[in-house]
């Protein structure tokens, strides 16, 4: 990630929760975007073909209505952080038995930022006084999203 993408990181996580996060937390930071994007794809694949269908549509995400205010409170601050062409590189997905169709995909850089919203958001709940994010803060919240995604 070039020095800019990473000053932006650092500067949404500052706008969505106050955190202070560094060019070390970046590779937590990928690892929980991996891994949230692909618990969604594996559930969608799975309504895909419960209805029948070999591609994976938009409906078939199992977006909460919590994430959904997060992605909707993402995008207001992304216009000032400018974060989502960024997203847009992270958003990548393994081979699926489905095939999500271009609409899908489209909504990966809003999901990821929905979602990085709610981690940043978290971190907050969990430990409000916190500023500097460690290991074990990000191992607490990737429970907490392992746990409900």
């Amino acid at each position: 990630m070039t020095v800019m993408s990473i000053a932006r990181f650092e500067r949404f996580f500052r706008a969505a929760a106050g955190l202070d996060v560094d060019k070390n937390d970046l590779k937590r930071y990928s690892d929980f975007v991996d891994a949230k994007l692909y618990d969604l794809l594996t559930v969608a694949q799975a309504t895909a073909k419960a209805n029948g269908r070999d591609i994976i549509r938009t409906c078939d995400l199992p977006i909460t209505k919590g994430l959904q205010e997060s992605i909707h409170h993402f995008q207001k601050i992304d216009q000032e952080v400018e974060l989502k062409p960024i997203l847009e590189q992270l958003a990548t997905h393994p081979a699926l038995d489905r095939t999500p169709d271009e609409e899908t995909e489209a909504t990966y850089p809003d999901i990821i930022g929905g979602l990085s919203l709610a981690l940043a958001q978290c971190f907050k709940i969990l430990h409000p006084d916190l500023k500097n994010p460690q290991t074990q803060h990000w191992d607490e919240a990737r429970a907490v999203f392992d746990f409900l995604l």
